[in-house]
């Protein structure tokens, strides 16, 4: 290991042409060429990073936009005396998860409702409190509701597993590219019969290059998987505590 440290800080400070950042990227691209395991697990590397980011952009803005639709979505839903005022705003809030919460509640709802108004219009003689719709089964309201949360959970965590898969696999991937490395650098010395510089450098090289791309995918993804992830347990809350406050208005209201 000591060697291998030692060809590696040599590496890094042997003088390149031009100036040292230049230089250090053209030595980089050419190591890269010369090697197609490295040219693979490269192109792979960056294509998780590519995809990740993607991800992380997507979500991010997807979330700004849930998180803003809710806010003003609960302030019509608390300020409105009738579901139907409510149900005319969520088109413009779609993107709020409570919004297909509250039209799969409300379908559910307005179905009991006109299956009991039959019953009451066939009175010969209907009393004030007959006519006031009631509620069959509350449970299936309620059902209705956690099947709606299913769904918009399921449109909320979409994508974010990637995010977990890039953060463990990148670093292997990264792995198996010093491996490959360090075989080359072995195989050079071999070759060579002399363990010089020139014909180690090259695999070391290619090894720290797979290894900090590798380092380079995973961390954001860790990150920003573990704040996704956080956010979409924040959004389940809230879609449970709204759940809660439409289940107890239909019980004061329609039983």
């Amino acid at each position: 290991m000591h060697t291998l440290s030692s060809f590696a800080l040599a590496l890094l400070l042997q003088p390149q042409g031009g100036s040292a950042s230049e230089g250090s990227g053209r030595f980089i691209l050419g190591l890269i060429a010369r090697s197609v395991v490295a040219q693979i697990v490269v192109f792979a590397l960056l294509l998780f990073s590519i995809l990740s980011w993607g991800i992380i952009l997507y979500k991010w803005w997807v979330f700004y936009r849930a998180s803003r639709h809710s806010a003003q979505f609960l302030d019509v839903f608390r300020r409105s005396a009738k579901f139907s005022e409510v149900q005319a705003v969520c088109r413009s809030v779609g993107d709020s998860p409570l919004v297909g919460m509250f039209q799969a509640g409300y379908a559910e709802l307005t179905a009991q409702l006109r299956q009991s108004a039959p019953a009451a219009a066939g009175q010969s003689h209907p009393q004030p409190a007959a006519n006031r719709p009631t509620l069959k089964s509350l449970s299936a309201v309620d059902r209705a509701l956690m099947r709606a949360s299913v769904v918009e959970m399921n449109k909320l965590e979409h994508g974010i597993p990637f995010l977990a898969t890039t953060a463990s696999v990148s670093p292997f991937i990264g792995l198996f590219g010093t491996v490959w490395g360090i075989m080359t650098a072995f195989q050079g010395i071999a070759e060579t019969g002399s363990t010089n510089l020139g014909a180690v450098a090259p695999g070391i090289a290619d090894a720290l290059i797979t290894t900090a791309l590798g380092l380079a995918a995973a961390i954001p993804a860790v990150v920003f998987y573990n704040h996704l992830s956080n956010r979409v347990k924040q959004f389940g809350t809230q879609m449970d505590d709204f759940a809660m406050e439409f289940l107890n208005i239909c019980e004061r209201n329609f039983t």
